[in-house]
């Protein structure tokens, strides 16, 4: 493992000799063999690629350029305005409902996105919205896909998983579902559910075995109490509307996922890059891709050694695993007092005292696209040759959040 670790640092090094640091790599060859172990744990269904976890076209366009993609999961109505007129996917189905009136009100006028887009919603009050800024009978259908809740209750009161949807019950998706049927300018063709306490909770937290078997156990009970409720679901949606889609799952639970007889297609992203997060996963651990490098500029002491910048802090609740991780060369930590700083970052370890002023540290970020937050542009890695540089989201310029 050492040995490939240096190997690791010393192409990385070669690659960007000539660049000074912050910068942020993506290794493509680790890339492309994610994007393919992705497509075999999906067992032939159909890979959703979510964009959040990517946040640069030429990337997205890479991934759905290889088997098993098809079509992005974008986070908001004018991003995947954005993807469509790029002409990077004519499938985008937006994650979440969107209050954007003037995004709306473009989707609405224009057949060709209509036709592309598929709105999210787990309400009727959204629908509202959307009528609110154009009639129905004035603007083009809109096609709506259904978010079920996917959380598990097993106990009143007990809530395991994110907070997303007010439809948790097979009834309510029924009910729902006649809504949307039953309302002019709308078309229903999809079902999404995220099981974010399975495909986003990584079940071998390092060093706590307690908690890692907690974990496990109530995966294992949620995975069923979920492929009962979601198959349910399903079929009371289709009561009302022939769906084209039934969307689950994410990189951490895709063959669990793609096991359950009701889902059609399974969404993916992080898994391209392999952020560490994924790091306490037992089932498949992506190959970091995606790195970015600071430079050493103090030694404070012969132990220690400082770079400048380096606290780029993931989203999420405040915790040592949202902060970004030294990982090359190997053998360095975080000092627990200082962790990763706005200016500055001191590190410990064995490898902190063979550091020089100048050299690079290469770090991993917690999460995936929130990266691609920090920088403008992506180096593309083959070997030890910069092959291309690609923009992100923020170097075109684009904030969608």
């Amino acid at each position: 493992m050492a040995i490939e670790s240096d190997k690791l640092r010393e192409r990385l090094d070669r690659a960007t000799t000539d660049l000074d640091p912050p910068y942020a790599v993506v290794d493509l060859s680790a890339f492309d063999a994610n994007s393919a172990a992705l497509a075999d744990r999906a067992a032939g269904k159909p890979l959703r690629l979510a964009s959040k976890s990517v946040r640069s076209r030429e990337l997205i366009s890479r991934a759905l350029a290889r088997p098993g993609w098809r079509g992005v999961m974008a986070f908001t109505l004018p991003e995947a305005i954005w993807l469509v007129r790029a002409e990077v996917t004519d499938d985008v189905l937006v994650a979440y409902p969107s209050a954007d009136r003037g995004a709306l009100a473009e989707l609405a006028a224009d057949p060709a996105l209509a036709a592309a887009i598929t709105l999210m919603i787990d309400g009727s009050g959204q629908l509202d919205l959307i009528d609110s800024v154009q009639a129905p009978g004035q603007r083009a259908e809109l096609r709506i896909c259904l978010d079920l809740d996917a959380s598990w209750r097993p106990l009143r009161g007990v809530h395991v998983g994110v907070r997303r949807s007010p439809v948790h019950s097979a009834r309510a998706a029924g009910t729902l579902a006649a809504t949307v049927a039953g309302r002019a300018g709308f078309r229903l063709v999809g079902l999404m559910s995220y099981e974010a306490q399975i495909a986003g909770l990584g079940d071998a937290p390092p060093g706590q075995a307690l908690l890692a078997g907690a974990i496990r156990l109530a995966q294992r009970r949620s995975y069923r109490e979920l492929v009962a409720r979601r198959g349910a679901a399903v079929a009371a949606v289709r009561e009302h509307a022939d769906l084209e889609f039934v969307n689950g799952g994410g990189t951490g639970s895709v063959a669990a996922t793609s096991a359950d007889p009701a889902v059609t297609e399974v969404t993916a992203g992080s898994g391209l890059y392999g952020p560490t997060l994924f790091d306490a996963y037992r089932a498949w651990r992506p190959t970091p891709a995606a790195f970015f490098a600071c430079a050493v500029v103090r030694r404070p002491t012969p132990e220690l050694a400082t770079v400048l910048g380096g606290g780029w802090i993931a989203s999420g609740p405040a915790a040592d695993s949202r902060l970004p991780r030294p990982w090359l060369p190997a053998g360095l930590k975080l000092v627990g007092t200082e962790g990763a700083g706005e200016v500055q970052t001191p590190l410990s370890g064995a490898a902190a005292a063979t550091l020089r002023i100048g050299d690079r540290v290469w770090f991993r970020h917690a999460k995936a696209g929130e990266l691609c937050e920090r920088v403008n542009e992506l180096h593309l890695v083959e070997g030890d040759t910069i092959v291309g540089t690609v923009p992100t989201y923020r170097g075109e310029g684009k904030a969608f959040l």
